[in-house]
């Protein structure tokens, strides 16, 4: 049995210790907005925090998180959907089939934890998420308006 904070909550889960943290996420924990997209941490469809730290958790195996590590998911970012990055996303409308979402959003936000006026260069070093549907105009659009703190 291993324990997880997910979201500010403790989760025991009876799982084998390879078994990606996506998975549990997902299947025992309940939260579905983490999404499988490649399975090999290409992607970024799968983006959670772990302590902070925007982190791929289709790759992430139970056994390598420690009980005292803090996990975000998409729902816990703000469950009203008020965090600066998500209301950004709303006001330029950046979602088109919206699959990848939740993981940009959530790489997003750890970069403006760690970088609040992020460049462009920046931006291009570490969001590094593949959105199929081409929305990175919007993207960049609303990263820098997350940053500089216009998002409704």
């Amino acid at each position: 049995m291993v324990q997880l904070t997910v979201n500010g909550q403790t989760h025991n889960i009876e799982a084998e210790p390879d078994t990606p943290l996506l998975w549990v996420l997902r299947e025992q924990v309940g939260l579905t907005g983490t999404k499988f997209g490649c399975g090999i941490a290409i992607c970024g469809a799968c983006t959670v925090h772990i302590d902070g730290v925007a982190t791929r958790s289709c790759v992430m195996p139970l056994s390598a998180i420690e009980p005292t590590q803090k996990i975000v998911t998409i729902e816990g970012l703000s469950p009203d959907g008020s965090h600066p990055v998500q209301k950004a996303w709303l006001a330029l409308e950046v979602p088109q089939c919206g699959y990848c979402q939740t993981g940009m959003i959530m790489a997003v936000a750890s970069l403006l934890e760690t970088n609040p006026k992020p460049s462009d260069d920046d931006v291009n070093a570490e969001i590094t998420n593949i959105c199929r549907c081409g929305t990175y105009n919007r993207v960049r659009a609303a990263i820098h308006m997350a940053a500089d703190g216009k998002a409704g």
